[in-house]
């Protein structure tokens, strides 16, 4: 099983709800739900949030797993790692098995369908099957 993982908190500091800006229109968040989608490589997109507007929105983009992440990662001082350690355990509650999990911000809109694909290809080359991040 592949899946990927987009770490999405609502506490930017810099820029306002940057997870959740409209670019032409639409959410960023979105945006790189779709490029996920438009790979056909994913059986699951999951996203971890401490928002419900970015899990709404998330929902509505076609992010297949949701949940809400503990404020104690939600914070500016946790890393990218333990939110992502967490929403494999979360997964693992539910009896998902991922062989391969992709870790892709959600203000990753410029990332191309065919980047994560390229990524994807080069990680089985080399008989990588845990995490990789794009």
């Amino acid at each position: 099983m592949k899946i990927a993982i987009i770490p999405a908190r609502s506490g930017s500091k810099r820029i306002k709800n940057k997870n959740i800006i409209k670019f032409n229109g639409k959410p960023l968040i979105f945006y790189t739900i779709k490029n996920l989608i438009k790979t056909k490589l994913f059986d699951l997109i999951i996203v971890s949030s401490d928002s419900s507007k970015i899990m709404n929105i998330s929902k509505k983009a076609g992010a297949n797993i949701l949940f809400k992440r503990p404020k104690s990662l939600a914070d500016d001082f946790v890393g990218t790692f333990p939110v992502i350690n967490h929403a494999i355990n979360f997964i693992k509650n539910e009896k998902i098995y991922p062989k391969y999990i992709c870790c892709v911000y959600p203000t990753s809109i410029m990332l191309r369908p065919s980047d994560i694909k390229d990524s994807f290809v080069k990680l089985k080359k080399h008989n990588c099957n845990f995490v990789f991040s794009v």
